[in-house]
């Protein structure tokens, strides 16, 4: 029996890449993925109509179920990915993955990691941007320091050698994650971060696999001066009280809801 497989899209601002993401969709992607989902986080350019009309070329030409939805409000990276979480556990999916909307990751790299099976035994198989097998395109170097520099950080707190902190490309065991821990985390781009730091806490199992990373017409949403300060006050509290940590953090208040825009199960 196959295993009923998510692929969870998330898309901000992206009216560019969003086509360019659901355009390497083929045929036989169905034969792995159950159900494609595109989730909007209140993109203020084209990204829902672009998207909307990618998901019907998609359904179209492969015959893949594919879903966009879009939050009623707001809620970042990281809130998105709840929403994500909570949609596959409440429909039943063995696995969720993602792969993000600004077609920075390769939809090829994690087709070979789910054919490896190597996540069956895992619950989380990572996409690690600084594996020597990985290949960065057009980070500079600044980047690519400033991201081995947190790596290494991280990796002597939590003493486990880390790859990556959070890429955008990997496979979820839903199983693991019926639990709904990650309810707690803040949903800014720091998501990731205690993401990463709870896995290694609790001895979840993952692994890393290879894959390539692309920045070209890509606009980063990050705050760096905010974002390194937040990591570092991060990398503190864990370092004090270690799993702690995560027992002393309170879900928020914040809406989940989201409307539909498309489904292409959707027959009229």
């Amino acid at each position: 029996m196959l295993d009923k497989i998510l692929l969870f899209i998330p898309a901000y601002c992206c009216e560019i890449q969003i086509a360019r993401v659901l355009g390497k969709f083929t045929p036989d992607m169905k034969n792995i993925f159950t159900e494609v989902l595109v989730i909007d986080n209140r993109s203020t350019d084209k990204t829902v109509q672009n998207a909307i009309a990618a998901a019907k070329e998609v359904s179209k030409n492969t015959n893949i179920n594919v879903k966009v939805i879009r939050n009623k409000e707001n809620i970042s990276l990281g809130g998105t990915h709840k929403v994500a979480f909570n949609y596959a556990i409440e429909k039943g999916f063995d696995y969720v993955c993602i792969l993000h909307g600004d077609d920075q990751g390769n939809i090829e790299d994690l087709i070979k990691a789910i054919k490896t099976s190597r996540h069956k035994n895992l619950d989380y198989y990572l996409g690690g941007r600084f594996l020597p097998e990985s290949k960065l395109n057009g980070y500079s170097n600044w980047r690519i320091l400033g991201n081995k520099f947190f790596n290494l950080i991280f990796s002597f707190v939590v003493k486990r050698k880390l790859y990556d902190l959070g890429a955008g490309v990997n496979i979820f065991s839903v199983k693991d994650l019926s639990t709904r821990f990650y309810l707690t985390f803040p949903n800014r781009l720091t998501f990731n971060y205690y993401f990463i730091l709870y896995l290694c806490a609790y001895k979840k199992r993952f692994e890393y696999f290879p894959h390539t990373w692309v920045e070209e017409d890509q606009v980063s949403n990050l705050k760096l001066f905010k974002s390194v300060s937040e990591i570092l006050l991060l990398i503190g509290k864990y370092t004090i009280h270690g799993k702690n940590l995560f027992k002393g953090l309170h879900q928020d208040q914040l809406n989940y809801e989201t409307e539909k825009l498309y489904d292409s199960a959707d027959k009229t």
